[in-house]
């Protein structure tokens, strides 16, 4: 591993050969994890009659994946500052392919489904420590190239998920979407060994208690949020939320005066990482507002069958990547509360225009509203990550990078359920309402993020 040199200052980074090494190591890393969560979605049908198991038991084998990695992300980051982001990351690629022979040889939905748990807990290994690993391999006036680059492999993974999946089911059996993550796995490993920086180690070891109260507390929290929309038994959601509220209390206040906390909210007290935060939790919110609705209006009310669907969802992960390649050269010039406000307005630029589609729309029609959407979105992410790990004080990256992708899969968790229960409560008008919301929470997000240009006069 390269070792980084605290006397060049936080911020100095790694150059040359040994930047594009390390930066590969992430982003295949990156791409690992993105990719199986994809990807899996498309073979539920496959799964559920090969286990005999109902739609509604198949869907957790994507549930669990989610779940397992939100409730770890943060003990997982704060860990990581302990040993070192990169010997944390190493360990979720380790646990992410042992996980995943487990996912191919399951001979049952709940051992696929424990399987699949476990790939959560390695993938959180691994994204927890991401932004932390970027902010040591760029420097402070590059960080949000590295962050767009980022940005770019999330919408590849995005992309790339129901493809490769198709692929591969139309020559293999649906255990071979995880055979194929063990040769991955093996060039991420040995990448991630030899190349991806040394960092700066926190003193004290993360505290065992805080770390289960964490999972305890996000994991009932989901489960709860979940039952709430399906109308899984209002009594089991009303405990289980409780549960989840009285573990993150609990742990907010066993953790109150550790340096290296394990549930970062000290770092919200700061103006700047609040906003950042908060921006981002509505703002994916958004994002899946409409990325859960809009197949659903797509099939059911304009006719297009599930193939066609897929297509015509594409163009938010390409939209995606397009906008990486343009804010790079821009986000570590322009103030994050204008280039992430622009970004979101035209996020709502694309959803409103979806919601006027015409009576019989062309695809070419769905295609550049969604493709703006997307592209809107990229634009709004790198100057809002790079604002959140710039704010948080030295030595606090592995805080940062955890509630970075906190941010992300918390808004897109709350963006599900809000799906869901639209869905379940307008049977008619639903997926209409959900776009809706979709374009009025971009629009709120990019208010919000404006508010720190009248911070920064004030």
């Amino acid at each position: 591993m390269n070792t980084f040199s605290p006397a060049r200052g936080q911020s100095d980074g790694l150059y040359g050969a040994a930047r594009i090494k390390a930066m590969f190591a992430v982003c295949l890393a990156i791409l690992l994890a993105q990719v199986d969560y994809a990807i899996a979605n498309v073979a539920l049908p496959d799964i559920g009659a090969d286990l005999h198991s109902a739609p509604s038991d198949t869907v957790w084998v994507v549930n669990a994946y989610q779940l397992a990695s939100l409730s770890a992300l943060l003990p997982l980051a704060a860990a990581g500052a302990w040993i070192g982001y990169a010997r944390m990351c190493v360990i979720g690629i380790v646990l992410f392919m042992v996980a995943s022979v487990g996912c191919a040889m399951a001979p049952s939905l709940p051992i696929l489904t424990l399987a699949r748990a476990a790939q959560g807990f390695g993938a959180a290994s691994m994204l927890g420590v991401v932004s932390a690993l970027i902010r040591f391999i760029y420097p402070e006036d590059e960080l949000g190239k590295g962050i767009a680059i980022n940005t770019l492999i999330v919408g590849l993974g995005m992309a790339l998920g129901p493809t490769i999946a198709g692929l591969i089911l139309a020559i293999a059996h649906w255990p071979w979407l995880f055979w194929i993550n063990l040769p991955i796995g093996a060039l991420t490993l040995a990448l991630a060994l030899t190349s991806l920086p040394k960092t700066p180690r926190a003193g004290e070891m993360p505290d065992p208690a805080g770390a289960l109260l964490c999972i305890i507390a996000l994991t009932a929290i989901g489960l709860g949020g979940n039952s709430v929309a399906h109308a899984n038994g209002l009594w089991l959601a009303v405990a289980m939320l409780l549960l989840g509220m009285t573990a993150l209390q609990g742990l907010i206040r066993k953790e109150r005066d550790r340096p290296q906390p394990i549930m970062p909210v000290d770092l919200l007290r700061g103006g700047e990482f609040r906003v950042a935060f908060l921006v981002g939790v509505i703002g994916y919110i958004s994002s899946n507002f409409f990325m859960i609705s809009a197949p659903f209006t797509l099939h059911d009310h304009y006719g297009w069958n599930a193939t066609e669907t897929g297509l015509l969802m594409t163009p938010w992960a390409f939209g995606l990547i397009i906008s990486a390649s343009v804010t790079r050269r821009i986000a570590d010039r322009m103030p994050a509360g204008i280039l992430s406000s622009i970004g979101l307005l035209g996020t709502m630029a694309g959803f409103l225009a979806l919601r006027f589609l015409p009576v019989h729309p062309t695809a070419f029609d769905v295609v550049w509203r969604i493709g703006l959407a997307g592209f809107g979105f990229g634009v709004f992410q790198v100057p809002n990550n790079r604002a959140m790990l710039l704010s948080a004080p030295l030595g606090r990256e592995g805080g940062a990078s955890g509630m970075v992708q906190v941010s992300r899969q918390s808004g897109q968790t709350l963006g599900g359920i809000g799906t869901a229960l639209l869905l379940r409560l307008l049977p008619e008008a639903g997926t209409a309402v959900c776009l809706d919301a979709a374009a009025f929470c971009a629009g709120a997000a990019a208010l919000w993020s404006a508010s720190r240009l009248l911070d920064k006069k004030g």
